[in-house]
């Protein structure tokens, strides 16, 4: 069913989605292929993360997926203990049966919405959010949830985030939006380009790049570095 225009799916929507789609999200490379990019930018996650927190121990994954990010960041980092969430239970079911061939640590499940989850503060020294914040809502939304990814990370941990944003200036996000219909065109044609933008429209609110930087450095994260950009996807990092 069509949803009614002006109004965004809700989180049942959003999960039904997802869980018909695990296989597409069970593959490092073409996963995220809706995503320009996305392989360079899961390699600048895992990488980053590496780089940053060479003694990591535990990690946490919002809207894991199938686990493509938690998998790329232990291929660097080799047995952290690990903690996925995410709405979509056969997902996780996925990133369960693939973790257990990587080198990891402990796994914890968490099945459900990030922002009501029951998870430990000042424990994780990797967090990571990859084409999940693009969800949220208003701007109270966007604040509450930067916070508690604040107060869950240790000093010094380390958040990075791959997404969809969306332009301040409306000529500017004209431009990008072409830019990236072009480029879903070139993968399967205008009605692939249709359907894309179709459920960006009715699931997805994202903010703007500097928007979320700032919010970063509002919720006490210390330092704040861009890692890529596209058109309208990036990938930035904050340091606390």
């Amino acid at each position: 069913m069509k949803t009614p225009p002006g109004r965004k799916s809700t989180l049942d929507e959003i999960k039904a989605r997802f869980d018909a789609d695990v296989e597409r999200f069970s593959n490092l490379e073409t996963g995220q292929q809706a995503v320009l990019d996305a392989p360079l930018m899961l390699e600048l996650i895992s990488r980053t993360a590496a780089g940053v927190k060479p003694d990591a121990v535990n990690l946490l994954d919002i809207g894991s997926g199938a686990g493509n990010n938690t998998i790329a960041i232990l291929r660097l980092l080799p047995g952290l203990d690990c903690d996925l969430v995410d709405l979509s239970l056969p997902m996780l079911g996925r990133a369960r049966e693939r973790l257990a061939r990587e080198n990891v640590g402990e796994v914890r499940i968490f099945h459900g919405d990030f922002r009501d989850a029951d998870l430990p503060s000042l424990h994780y020294d990797i967090v990571v959010a990859a084409a999940v914040l693009h969800h949220l809502r208003d701007d109270a939304d966007w604040e509450s949830t930067f916070r508690k990814i604040h107060a869950l990370m240790k000093p010094g941990g380390v958040f990075l985030v791959s997404d969809m944003v969306w332009s301040g200036s409306p000529a500017l996000h004209a431009i990008e939006w072409e830019r990236y219909g072009t480029y879903l065109e070139s993968l399967g044609g205008a009605e692939y380009r249709e359907k894309v933008f179709a459920y960006i429209d009715v699931e997805d609110t994202p903010r703007s790049l500097p928007y979320q930087l700032d919010l970063l450095k509002r919720c006490g994260f210390k330092e704040t570095d861009v890692l890529h950009k596209n058109a309208c996807f990036a990938a930035y990092a904050g340091i606390k």
